[in-house]
């Protein structure tokens, strides 16, 4: 029988020192579950700032919701005119996951740029759209790249563009505008599920329909890009570790459902 009972108290012992051990290699902790935070019936909860437009000027009807997705569209276009927008959900955030699914449809609008066929994403880390100038064409954060193939050319999405900042990979700071993900690519107009684990100013990661495509950290600053330094001078810190994120609308029609969030919370010392 004691026997028995030691046998009971070093199994229950092993699943502890297991479970604390478990705990110990994560350095981040789930704070809540997955909420859903486009309700699929209108814009409520997000704000829309497009170039050369005010804050909440939805140019053109840009942004809509159409069969419960979010959709940006430009028939009511006749030319793209750098319109270059954004739509921003209204909480700051600093470690969270987002997750959805974008997929690009149709004809890309006349006169937009040619890099810009079948190309959106996903900016975090951003000021709010009130703090961005009227003309101001380049969102200064950090962005998750999602792009559709065009029938020939290897075209990976999920990968990390960064405008008026500078990311870390390997230790190493990375100049780079963009850094491709390992990701396949993505022809035609199906559906492709993109999610972003983001801990403040440590760790960022990718991942593609499930799979880890990207990982990097350091989200900063680029302290030679003008627009960058403005923030700076104005009391925003080199290191990114919160702000905004918004989805971006760039001449290419695209449409996201399923838009849900996690907030994350550092592991206390």
């Amino acid at each position: 029988m004691k026997g028995k009972w030691f046998t009971v108290v070093l199994l229950l012992f092993l699943i502890t020192a297991v479970t604390l051990l478990g705990m110990e290699a994560s350095p981040f902790q789930e704070e809540e579950k997955w909420t859903t935070i486009f309700n699929g019936k209108d814009l409520t909860g997000w704000t829309v700032k497009i170039t050369g437009c005010e804050q909440g000027d939805n140019y053109l009807n840009t942004f809509r919701v159409r069969d419960g997705k979010l959709v940006v569209a430009y028939d009511e276009y006749e030319q793209f005119d750098d319109r270059f927008g954004h739509i921003f959900y209204g909480e700051k955030l600093s470690h969270f996951k987002l997750r959805l699914d974008y997929r690009f449809t149709g004809s890309q609008t006349p006169g937009a740029p040619e890099w810009a066929y079948r190309n959106s994403g996903i900016k975090f880390h951003s000021q709010p759209p009130e703090a961005i100038p009227k003309d101001q064409t380049l969102l200064m954060a950090i962005e998750a790249q999602l792009l559709g193939g065009n029938g020939t050319d290897d075209r990976p999405t999920g990968n990390v563009c960064t405008a008026g900042t500078h990311i870390e990979m390997n230790g190493q700071l990375e100049t780079q505008h963009c850094i491709n993900s390992s990701s396949p690519t993505f022809h035609g107009d199906e559906w492709v599920s993109v999610e972003i684990e983001v801990h403040g100013n440590e760790q960022v990661i990718h991942r593609i329909n499930g799979e880890e495509v990207l990982r990097y950290s350091k989200p900063q600053l680029d302290d030679t890009d003008p627009f960058a330094r403005q923030l700076m001078e104005q009391g925003i810190p080199r290191m990114l570790s919160e702000g905004y994120i918004a989805l971006q609308a760039e001449s290419h029609p695209v449409e996201f459902r399923n838009i849900q969030l996690m907030k994350l919370t550092a592991r206390k010392e």
